[in-house]
């Protein structure tokens, strides 16, 4: 065993080396948005093309404005960074201004990942839309 080095360390290390950017690493170690919220607004699942399943949690003010997002995740590292990059991008947004959100700006934010994770991060939109879509649906906005 060699001394000195983390877990964390050697994940990061490992993440790099597989061709993940600084922001999606951070994104997948500190996992800040992972859990699940207490009498949320709404609850929806999407199962991947991967077999990778996220769930997601809303939390939605009388504004119609997100304050809270969090997702449960059974999948990688690119499943998990891609969420946690999809919630900095909507928390505080109308849910339309989220409707807009889309795999491209997931991406910049991540800067990289590796091109055979990209639909990681279709899954965490789409989970995202769904979770949106059922909820205007469920108040008829």
């Amino acid at each position: 065993m060699v001394t000195g080095i983390t877990s964390s360390d050697a994940e990061h290390k490992m993440l790099s080396d597989a061709g993940y950017a600084e922001p999606a690493i951070n994104y997948y170690l500190e996992k800040k948005y992972m859990g699940h919220i207490e009498n949320a607004d709404q609850v929806s699942e999407k199962v991947g093309s991967c077999g990778d399943i996220m769930k997601v949690y809303l939390k939605i003010d009388s504004n119609h404005l997100i304050n809270d997002v969090r997702y449960e995740i059974t999948g990688c590292a690119g499943a998990v960074s891609a969420a946690m990059a999809a919630v900095d991008l909507v928390l505080g947004k109308t849910l339309d201004d989220a409707l807009i959100i889309n795999d491209g700006d997931v991406f910049k934010v991540l800067e990289n990942i590796p091109e055979k994770k990209h639909h990681c991060i279709q899954l965490a939109v789409k989970t995202l839309h769904k979770g949106i879509q059922e909820y205007k649906t469920k108040k008829a906005l």
